[in-house]
């Protein structure tokens, strides 16, 4: 099934703050269409959106719901009882989840999906500005906001569609890709999956919708993707000296990780990354490989990785507190959340490194306890505030877990428990941490909380 854009005049999005459904809304919008939607919170994105003249109703009612609306899409955590979805079906207007969309919208194109469990946003935006840099002009939908593009969405005029794949529900299976990149495996979303197993299962399943001349290109260090196999054509990348692109000669000097990337024994590009973390060099490495199986050269290769800075909420410096740097970071794996707190140490050797947390999922956070229980070791001071409900994914559960059950699994001497922010506040002036970083760690709105304490 293919969509006529040219007969989409009026698109309405339902779920409009999330990451994805938002860089729809910058794609309709980008094609000149009319375009409307309702989410039930106010958020960084939803302001971003308004700022450009976008009507958002933040309530959820049937009435939004007109007659002349050409495209309903929808997010998936939405019920089938949502009184907008309800509605649109009752008005035969098209609609589709946002999935299902992006689905249909990869057979259009010569479709990079990057897939993963962790590294997926910031490989997408760092392939996504090279491609771009290299003149290859790309459409490029990212799970964070990119400051160059000031949104999480790119137009391009060509055809290549580079997009982040979601394993959530399996979703990644509703795309058509060419070329897969698989940054790493781990186990997540246990709400839905039933084990490690059945997660590298549903990753196989994707790299099996690979065409004849489709590629994977996966991590050769990491063991959860070792018997993930590619019915085509499989490069790898990693430390590993059996890698087709392999990294090495890494020295951090004053905030800038240097380190080379080779293809095979030859040397493809110096690289200069003012981003932390070895993930991070992982990530550089993948995006190099697509760019190189691309004909990307080593100076357009080079130009965009010195030019980026991160996107919105990856080790992002959002400001001072008195005399403490303030970091924002999306991280919610305990996998990412080790690496990100090693990540802070080798940037700020001589700092102390506070973790204030919020939990992202009430069943995450059951069925990975003992892990995120773990992942702290690095930190100085641990703050865990209460767990982040997911809408449409927490249920009864939400009844048998808490964030005191982690603190109090967590083997750490200065650790404390918030039930709310401003408890986090309060424990905060009574610290009264001096020249520290405070990395505020979570999927949910504790960005809100890192930004209210630098105004």
């Amino acid at each position: 099934m293919t969509i006529d854009l040219n007969n989409i005049k009026k698109v309405y999005l339902a779920g409009i703050g999330g990451i994805g459904l938002s860089a729809l809304a910058y794609y309709f919008l980008d094609l000149g269409k009319e375009v409307k939607g309702s989410d039930l919170q106010h958020s960084e994105v939803t302001k971003r959106l308004s700022d450009k003249g976008l009507l958002i109703n933040f309530k959820q009612k049937a009435v939004n719901i007109t007659p002349d609306i050409d495209l309903f899409l929808y997010s998936s955590a939405l019920p089938e009882t949502h009184a907008e979805l309800v509605r649109a079906r009752e008005l035969n207007i098209p609609c589709y989840s946002y999935f299902q969309y992006l689905g249909l919208m990869s057979k259009e194109y010569q479709t990079i999906a990057v897939a993963g469990t962790n590294g997926k946003t910031t490989t997408t935006a760092m392939l996504g500005l090279i491609l771009e840099k290299a003149g290859l002009d790309p459409t490029v939908i990212v799970g964070s906001l990119v400051p160059q593009w000031g949104s999480n969405f790119r137009l391009g005029k060509s055809k290549i569609l580079v997009v982040e794949a979601c394993e959530w529900q399996a979703h990644m299976l509703e795309i058509n890709p060419q070329v897969i990149v698989l940054t790493n495996v781990a186990e997540d979303h246990l709400d839905y999956f039933k084990d490690l197993r059945d997660i590298q299962n549903h990753f196989q399943k994707f790299a099996d919708k690979l065409p004849k001349n489709g590629l994977l290109i996966k991590n050769i260090d990491d063991k959860n993707s070792a018997d993930i196999k590619s019915p085509r054509r499989l490069k790898t990348f990693g430390v590993d000296p059996a890698a087709d692109y392999r990294f090495g000669d890494v020295k951090i000097i004053d905030g800038v990780q240097k380190f080379k990337i080779y293809k095979k024994t030859r040397l493809l590009s110096d690289i200069e990354l003012h981003l932390p973390g070895k993930y991070n060099i992982y990530n550089t490495v993948a995006a190099a490989a697509v760019a190189d199986f691309l004909k990307v050269n080593k100076h357009q290769l080079w130009n965009a990785l010195n030019d980026f800075k991160s996107t919105w909420r990856r080790f992002e410096k959002v400001g001072e507190h008195k005399t403490n740097i303030v970091i924002s970071d999306y991280a919610h794996h305990p996998d990412s959340i080790q690496g990100l707190l090693r990540a802070a140490k080798d940037f700020y050797p001589d700092k102390k490194i506070m973790a204030i947390f919020q939990p992202h999922h009430h069943n995450r956070t059951r069925t990975l306890l003992n892990e995120f229980a773990q992942s702290f070791y690095l930190a100085d001071q641990v703050i865990v505030t209460e767990i982040y409900g997911v809408s449409g994914r927490d249920e009864a559960e939400t009844d048998s877990i808490s964030s005191r059950d982690l603190v109090d699994k967590i083997n750490h001497a200065k650790k404390y428990y918030a039930p709310d922010f401003k408890t986090v506040r309060t424990i905060l002036k009574d610290i009264n941490p001096v020249n520290s970083v405070l990395l505020f760690i979570g999927a949910g709105d504790i960005d809100n909380l890192a930004r209210e304490i630098v105004k």
